[in-house]
């Protein structure tokens, strides 16, 4: 069983010419750097200073993976960009939702 979907994700990596383990490992080492990047922005905004290099890097790294597999993917079919679409839509909703609200909590504590 567990060779069978081992076998089923690397052949994505012949079929759309993207290595399924370097897409995997450049998601999932972002995820630190990517939430560094959203402690920054908002140690950044509460200290009234530029967010601007805090979110530009919190972006890179949130869209990161996706860049891979725009920049080494062949033939990747149209409905896998309008659901990445969709996820880096929702993601940076969910984002901005969540900066906010830590933003606010902390003015609402020193108040």
């Amino acid at each position: 069983m567990w060779e069978a979907l081992q076998a089923w994700f690397l052949s994505f990596g012949q079929e759309y010419g993207v290595n399924p383990v370097i897409f995997g490992a450049i998601y999932v080492g972002a995820i630190p750097f990517f939430t560094l990047s959203i402690a920054w922005l908002v140690r950044n905004k509460r200290a009234g200073k530029s967010i601007v290099l805090p979110v530009l890097s919190a972006g890179g790294f949130f869209v990161s993976a996706y860049v891979y597999l725009a920049i080494a993917g062949k033939n990747i079919p149209e409905w896998v960009w309008v659901f990445l679409g969709a996820l880096i839509i929702y993601g940076a909703y969910s984002t901005v939702k969540s900066v906010r609200s830590k933003i606010s909590d902390e003015a609402d504590a020193t108040a």
